[in-house]
């Protein structure tokens, strides 16, 4: 059966998929829509207490109720000296260092770093011998991502890719399945260095946004753009601890990088399938760097 989910993913016309399951979770339809809300949150028990709006009736959209907003006192953040916190809810698909421009997807697999950031050389060379952590967000998960230390945006790169799941059984089953799906680059220089959010697209996640450029895709593109940001002036985007920075409308997974000496440790019981709270714990920073 696993062989077979994995081979329809071939076959299937996964952005062709996903954009129409985008209209449709776009799509504004009175009880049928508040209808499927309480059917996902039953199927995938989703905790509404966490939402500042926990009925369902209050979402005019399914889109509206994936991104929906959490109470403001529902993820403190650790504000403990020399860490850094959780970018997102989820689950640790995989995290530790980047050996030879290689991250570890799962047993048997691994991809280029080089060919994540979507072949941006100088890019790349900033986090060689650094720290990667791959984070898994599930359907029921809250779908908003935040910055886990300060940091000015200073580049964005679009990736065109495919479309697969990033389920833990694809993972496991697709060779470079992060490097080869659609995704956004974000990277954020920081006080401990640069650090690069990448944000991967998946089967029927109808949109990726970032807060300073709203929709990023769809539409999907053929060719890789890259947009470059100032880093000082009154025009530089500065994104504090704990901020958001983007959102997925459906559930995908964030890879982020950190530089050779960037961190110390991260957070010791930190581990693949480990639960991810935004907020909370994510990593020491070594003594010599400072997190605000």
């Amino acid at each position: 059966m696993d062989k077979l989910k994995i081979a329809l993913q071939y076959l299937l016309p996964k952005h062709l998929l996903s954009r129409l399951v985008g209209k449709l979770a776009s799509a504004e339809m009175g009880a049928i829509t508040t209808a499927a809300i309480k059917g996902f949150i039953k199927k995938y028990k989703v905790d509404m207490t966490e939402a500042a709006e926990s009925s369902p009736k209050a979402y005019r959209s399914f889109n509206d109720f994936f991104t929906r907003a959490l109470k403001p006192s529902a993820r403190p953040l650790h504000e403990q000296e020399h860490t850094i916190v959780h970018p997102v809810d989820g689950a640790i698909s995989q995290l530790g260092p980047i050996k030879a421009g290689r991250i570890f997807q799962a047993k048997g697999h691994d991809y280029s770093s080089l060919a994540l950031l979507g072949d941006q050389s100088d890019d790349d060379t900033r986090f060689i011998d650094g720290n990667f952590a791959t984070i898994y967000l599930a359907p029921k998960d809250y779908h908003r991502i935040h910055m886990p230390i300060e940091g000015t945006l200073s580049k964005m790169t679009y990736v065109p890719g495919d479309l697969f799941s990033v389920n833990p059984l694809t993972a496991e089953n697709v060779p470079g399945l992060f490097a080869r799906n659609e995704r956004v680059v974000a990277i954020f220089e920081t006080a401990i260095g640069p650090i690069a959010m990448v944000l991967v697209g998946a089967t029927i996640v109808a949109s990726i946004e970032t807060v300073w450029a709203g929709t990023v895709t769809p539409p999907t593109g053929k060719n890789v753009f890259t947009w470059d940001y100032p880093t000082s002036g009154p025009d530089a985007i500065t994104l504090a601890k704990g901020s958001e920075m983007g959102r997925f409308k459906l559930g995908s997974t964030v890879v982020i990088l950190f530089e050779k000496g960037a961190i110390d440790s991260f957070a010791v019981d930190l581990a693949p399938k480990s639960v991810t709270r935004m907020g909370e714990l994510f990593a020491s920073l070594p003594a010599t760097r400072k997190s605000d």
